[in-house]
């Protein structure tokens, strides 16, 4: 097995790959490494009939190398991995529209899980030895009894839909990996965030409409179940959260990383209401409501903070300002 490092010490790297980097968390990591780890070349990979690609990596430019490259095409990763042979890898890669994973349930269970399987056994067989950061997420704990929250880490696992089984199925991969062929794993589970390049989160959403609203394009705002309750960070704490967990977190442990504000849907779309410029009637749709739902979601990061010393540093004001405002100039473009 890999020798640890301790709490406080820091990995050095010189090359990251990131899975799905032309999505929304890739593209926003790899504007983070660019910015503040200048130093270190930045590759991605994503599939040939990716469309996201031109704007979301229109910040990073030149400064990232993006191969082409299926996830479910095992031959093409070890490709990669040889080529590329990186240090350090974040899989964010996913399909991640849950509601939509009720409607194409195979689709999303074949993508993630042989996905990551793919990767995982490219790294094995390439002889390279990077740290690899499964990038999880708080729907692998599924609807929580109120008993286990705030969430750690040993909360039982339930998940809700099948994509939350995809990456349960991921998560526990990882965990297969390390423990039988010391790949040095590092599992982060993210709990909500602001992402204003992810149009299917509730936030990005409802942001969205709000502008299209503001301009007349719209009438009125289609919203979901607003009884949930999220905490929410923002999505370049959340990046960045990702790179010190690669550089101090232990292999082979899960960690819960999330926000401090803790917020129902239906708060969050008044906060919106009270910040847009024109009045903004609203209603459920009842195509945006899923079969089961997952309503209670508040971390224990404390493990997290221990390990690393992180904490966020945008406040949730300036978090939603960052979204709206995102929201507003993508419409006027």
């Amino acid at each position: 097995m890999p020798k640890q490092k301790s709490e406080n010490s820091k990995r050095k790297f010189r090359t990251a790959l990131i899975t799905g980097i032309t999505g929304s968390g890739g593209s926003y990591l790899a504007d983070y490494i660019i910015e503040h780890h200048p130093k270190v070349s930045v590759h991605g990979i994503s599939r040939w009939h990716s469309t996201s690609a031109n704007e979301n990596l229109k910040k990073a430019g030149a400064k990232v190398v993006v191969h082409e490259c299926d996830l479910n095409d095992l031959s093409s990763v070890t490709r990669v991995m040889k080529l590329v042979k990186p240090d350090v890898i974040f899989h964010l890669a996913a399909h991640a529209n849950v509601r939509a994973s009720f409607d194409t349930p195979l689709a999303v269970v074949q993508n993630n899980v042989m996905g990551t399987a793919n990767l995982l056994e490219a790294v094995r067989l390439s002889d390279i030895d990077p740290v690899v950061q499964i990038c999880s997420t708080s729907e692998v704990y599924g609807q929580v009894d109120p008993k286990y929250v705030p969430i750690t880490e040993d909360c039982p696992i339930n998940p809700s839909s099948p994509y939350a089984v995809s990456k349960v199925a991921q998560d526990l991969l990882g965990y297969t990996y390390f423990k039988n062929f010391g790949t040095k794993i590092i599992r982060t589970r993210m709990f909500a965030y602001l992402n204003p390049r992810r149009a299917d989160l509730f936030a990005t959403a409802f942001a969205r409409q709000v502008a299209r609203i503001e301009a007349g394009l719209q009438k009125e705002l289609l919203h979901g179940n607003l009884a949930s309750t999220r905490t929410l960070i923002d999505v370049r704490d959340a990046m960045e959260s990702y790179w010190i967990a690669a550089e101090k977190c232990a292999f082979g442990e899960a960690y819960n990383i999330g926000g401090n504000t803790v917020i129902t849907v239906g708060e969050f779309l008044d906060l919106l209401k009270k910040k847009a410029k024109v009045k903004i009637p609203s209603r459920v749709d009842p195509k945006l409501l899923r079969p089961t739902d997952v309503t209670l979601q508040i971390p224990d990061t404390s493990k997290f903070a221990k390990t690393t010393g992180w904490k966020p540093k945008y406040s949730f004001e300036d978090s939603v300002e960052f979204l709206l405002e995102h929201c507003r100039r993508g419409l006027e473009r």
